[in-house]
C-alpha cells in the first residue's frame, strides 16, 4: 500500500467540503453563504470593495431656469490585504509502523484529518470576531475591526476613519451609561436599531455573546419568544427581535464577546477567499530532510471585507459597578 497516496486522497476528499463546513459552523458565515456573499477572488495583491458614498446634485427649478451640475466624487474603494493561514497534517514513520495494516492506517489518517478540519473550522470561527492584530497583524480583520467599538478611530480597508470627510466609513456604536438589565436592554436595542435603518434597509442579523444574550432573553415574555426554525435546525440558538434573528454565539467554542451584540446588515459584509486557496491542499509532495514523516497542508487565503460601514452597529454592555454588583 502506498501510504502517501492514501494520505493525499483522504485529505483531498475532505477538503472538498471543508469550506462548506466552516460556513455551517458559524451563524454569520452561514448567512453570508446563503446570500452569496462568500465571493472568491482570482488574484491581485489587494481585495477591493467599491464604495458608493456621495450624492449627486438635485435642482428645484421652474420654467427655463438653469439646471446646474457640479462634478463630484461619488465612489471610492476599500482595499483589504490578502491574509493566509494553514493547518498542517503530519504522520510520522513511527506512527505508520505502529499502525501497520490498511484499516489501522486509514483510521490514523482519518483522525488526523478530522482534527485538522476541526482546527480550521474553530480558528476561522474565532477569526471573524478578531480585530486583525492577531499573529502580528497576519490574521483577518473580523467584526472587532469592521464594526469597531470606537468607530471614529483606526483604519479599515485603507480608509482612515478619523479623517474629516470619512464619516461615511464609521459604523454605529452604543454603550449605555449604566449596565443594561432585562428592563433596559430593549430600549437600547431600539435606539441602535433605528440608527441603522435606511428606507427599506435594516439589520438582518444580530449576533450576541453570553451575558448580553441572557439579558435579552430575560427581557422577553413567553409570548414574545419567537425563533427561526431554519437557524435552529442548523444548530444555532436564536430568538427574534423585530423579525431579525438574534443568534447566540458564545458558550463553549463561541467567540462573540460576552458583553457585545452586533447589529449587522449582511448585504454589505463578505468573506473573500482566493479560489486557489479556499480550504485546499496546497503544495506538492512535502518531504522533510531530517524527519521521518509525511506532511500535507490545508491552506486558506483571503479576508473578511465590508462595503458599507454606516449600516453596521455594535451594542456594548458596560461592566457593572461595585455598587451594582453587590445589590
Amino acid at each position: 500500500m502506498n501510504y502517501n497516496d492514501v494520505f493525499t486522497l483522504s485529505l483531498e476528499s475532505r477538503t472538498g467540503t471543508l469550506a462548506d463546513n466552516v460556513s455551517k459552523s458559524n451563524a454569520l458565515l452561514k448567512c453570508l453563504q446563503e446570500k452569496g456573499n462568500i465571493r472568491t477572488i482570482s488574484g491581485g495583491s489587494k481585495i477591493l470593495e467599491e464604495l458608493e458614498y456621495g450624492e449627486g446634485d438635485l435642482t428645484w427649478y421652474s420654467g427655463y431656469e438653469s439646471i446646474t451640475y457640479t462634478p463630484k466624487q461619488l465612489f471610492t474603494a476599500a482595499e483589504y490585504s490578502l491574509k493566509l493561514c494553514a493547518v498542517p497534517v503530519a504522520v510520522s514513520g513511527e506512527d505508520m509502523l505502529k499502525n501497520a495494516g490498511h484499516e489501522q492506517i486509514m483510521n490514523l489518517l482519518e483522525k488526523r484529518i478530522e482534527n485538522a478540519c476541526k482546527t480550521m473550522c474553530n480558528k476561522m470561527s474565532a477569526a471573524i470576531y478578531s480585530d486583525g492584530t492577531g499573529s502580528n497583524g497576519k490574521e483577518i480583520g473580523g467584526l472587532a475591526l469592521l464594526v469597531a467599538d470606537a468607530p471614529e478611530t483606526g483604519t479599515v480597508g485603507g480608509i482612515n476613519r478619523a479623517t474629516a470627510g470619512n464619516e461615511f466609513w464609521r459604523n454605529k456604536s452604543l454603550t449605555p451609561s449604566a449596565t443594561m438589565t432585562s428592563s433596559t436592554i430593549l430600549k437600547n436595542m431600539d435606539k441602535l436599531f433605528m440608527q441603522l435603518c435606511r428606507g427599506h434597509e435594516r439589520p438582518d442579523l444580530i449576533v450576541a455573546g453570553n451575558d448580553i444574550y441572557t439579558t435579552f432573553e430575560e427581557a422577553l415574555t413567553p409570548l414574545q419568544r419567537f425563533s427561526d426554525g431554519k437557524m435552529a435546525d442548523a444548530g444555532f440558538v436564536n430568538l427574534k427581535y423585530k423579525n431579525v434573528d438574534v443568534i447566540f454565539d458564545g458558550g463553549q467554542g463561541g467567540h462573540c464577546a460576552d458583553n457585545k451584540m452586533y447589529f449587522l446588515n449582511t448585504n454589505y459584509i463578505y468573506l473573500r477567499p482566493h479560489k486557489e486557496r479556499n480550504m485546499q491542499v496546497i503544495g506538492g509532495e512535502r518531504v522533510s530532510v531530517n524527519q521521518d514523516a509525511m506532511y500535507k497542508i490545508i491552506g486558506w487565503a483571503g479576508n473578511m471585507t465590508m462595503s458599507n460601514a454606516s449600516m453596521q452597529g455594535v451594542l456594548i454592555n458596560p461592566a457593572e459597578t461595585e455598587q451594582q454588583g453587590t445589590e
